[in-house]
């Protein structure tokens, strides 16, 4: 049988959620039927590059220093689209979003675009572009309710909009995987760690979530703090850090390809994010068993179910995470309770395999018209 070849388009592979989601659903592919090929333009961020060709991806870097060079690749990507034809092309987030419609509007190859974020949040001349091109291509996904109403509200397309909500690999995220990660930062294996898988960036609010540390170690010095993940606002973050006199405490192992280790070592998962589409961190966090202490940020509530999968109170209302986290911190069995809940929770209703049969169905469904 002749494979179906798809062409994912995509800004960088650096360690972020819609990244890290193309290595994992590649694993799920039917490979049989698909054959996946992969396109980024930041050769700085390429995390994910090697995972993705074990996988079997064929990957591609297009250099482009900036969006206009970025845009300006479109006649290599139509060159790369003949000479392996590609049949279907799938573009994650604006910048590759917008190529990709540009190679739609000049071969007319079906383009479905993912959209990860909310369109209030983006800047100006973003959610401009986006709205005079977001109808040059074939379809658009949501990865969330609340992304997918953001895109009708401000666009109001006149293409297909679906949600498709993202998903983890349940059977690869599982808890009872060695870790050395509290030896290694000299942790005592009795503490209460608290962690955060993020790009430094200001939605994260993680100069915010640094104080949460520092209240609730006010009252137990048995608190310690783990950030995964490297930014743009390290420098700002670090000096809060360091003001807090959370040196010793908070650790910072930068950026990790394989973040399962640091899952482990947590017992509590706490974002105080203030806006999200649907974080894939948390979702990968959840099925490691670790308790979950958030606002209700963008999709975040569409996952967590307050006081049943986990504790949330509303963006706007940060602080809060201190007073959740110390309960479950006062109450080791309520603590286990929801890291129990947590992964019963995506393994019921956002396992990956769902999303790639989803998906797959969409391809075949694209294709075939």
């Amino acid at each position: 049988m002749k494979k179906t070849k798809i062409l994912h388009i995509i800004k960088s592979l650096g360690r972020g959620g819609a990244e890290m989601l193309l290595p994992e659903t590649l694993k799920l592919h039917d490979k049989e039927k698909f054959e996946f090929h992969y396109i980024y333009f930041l050769p700085w961020k390429d995390q994910m590059v090697e995972t993705l060709q074990f996988a079997g991806g064929k990957v591609t870097c297009l250099e482009a220093k900036d969006n206009i060079r970025l845009m300006l690749q479109y006649k290599k990507i139509i060159s790369y689209c003949k000479k392996h034809d590609i049949k279907l092309i799938h573009c994650h987030l604006p910048w590759a979003g917008f190529v990709g419609r540009l190679v739609y509007k000049k071969t007319g190859i079906p383009v479905l675009y993912t959209e990860h974020n909310m369109q209030e949040r983006y800047h100006i001349a973003t959610k401009i572009i986006n709205k005079f091109s977001f109808n040059s291509q074939s379809m658009a996904f949501g990865v969330s309710n609340d992304v997918t109403a953001s895109i009708q509200k401000n666009i109001n397309p006149t293409i297909p909009v679906q949600t498709l909500l993202n998903g983890v690999n349940t059977d690869s995220f599982k808890p009872g995987q060695e870790s050395s990660v509290r030896k290694d930062f000299g942790i005592p294996e009795d503490a209460v760690v608290i962690g955060n898988v993020a790009v430094f960036r200001f939605q994260k609010r993680l100069v915010e979530w640094l104080r949460v540390i520092y209240e609730l170690r006010q009252k137990n010095e048995n608190i310690y703090g783990i950030i995964v993940g490297a930014g743009p606002l390290e420098e700002e973050i670090k000096k809060e850090w360091k003001s807090l006199g959370l040196e010793g405490v908070v650790f910072f192992p930068g950026l990790q390809t394989n973040v399962k280790p640091y899952f482990e070592a947590f017992d509590i998962f706490m974002m105080s994010s203030s806006f999200e589409g649907l974080p894939i961190a948390l979702l990968e966090a959840m099925s490691m068993e670790c308790a979950v202490v958030s606002t209700d940020a963008g999709g975040i509530k569409e996952v967590i179910r307050d006081i049943e999968d986990g504790l949330i109170c509303p963006v706007d209302k940060w602080e809060e995470l201190s007073y959740l986290s110390q309960r479950l911190i006062d109450q080791p069995k309520e603590l286990t309770k929801y890291k129990l809940a947590a992964r019963k929770r995506v393994v019921e209703a956002f396992s990956l395999k769902r999303m790639v049969d989803e998906l797959e169905a969409y391809y075949s469904e694209t294709v075939d018209v």
